[in-house]
């Protein structure tokens, strides 16, 4: 059965968070493809929707978008996912993993693409106090 790292990333603040699911809660990805949206419910963040980004198959190959099916094949890369090229218009023909989710991945990268409207209002507020002067960043002084 399928067990998958799941690595969700959050745009606004640069932190992410691993998951691991298995059995009954990886099926509803298999099939997926790379630059679907999804809801964050899945992997335990419920309100939000992620976006697949990528991922690798248990042998380390990379997933490419522009590769079609769930299948390793090995395509003439000049750049992007799988290979950086040391030279202007080198060509180098690689092995990738295409871009739909099987039972042979098991890392998948997702990123945040919608959070609930509720943590925007709080950070809105928050950051309305702040300006306003309500909350300070600075300790308060000591008087003698």
């Amino acid at each position: 059965m399928a067990k998958f790292k799941v690595i969700v990333s959050d745009p606004e603040n640069g932190k992410s968070k691993m998951v691991e699911l298995e059995e009954t809660r990886a099926v509803p990805l298999i099939g997926r493809k790379i630059g679907e949206i999804i809801d964050g419910s899945v992997v335990g963040l419920p309100a939000h929707k992620l976006q697949i980004t990528g991922g690798s198959d248990k042998d380390g190959f990379p997933m490419r978008p522009n590769v079609h099916g769930g299948v390793r094949r090995r395509v003439i890369l000049g750049g992007g996912v799988g290979f950086n090229p040391r030279g202007k218009g080198e060509r180098k023909r690689k092995t990738v993993r295409g871009n739909v989710i099987t039972d042979e991945i098991v890392q998948i990268n997702m990123k945040i693409v919608e959070k609930p409207k509720q943590a925007k209002r709080a950070k809105e507020k928050k950051k309305k106090k702040e300006k306003e002067g309500e909350i300070s960043e600075k300790p308060a002084e000591k008087s003698d």
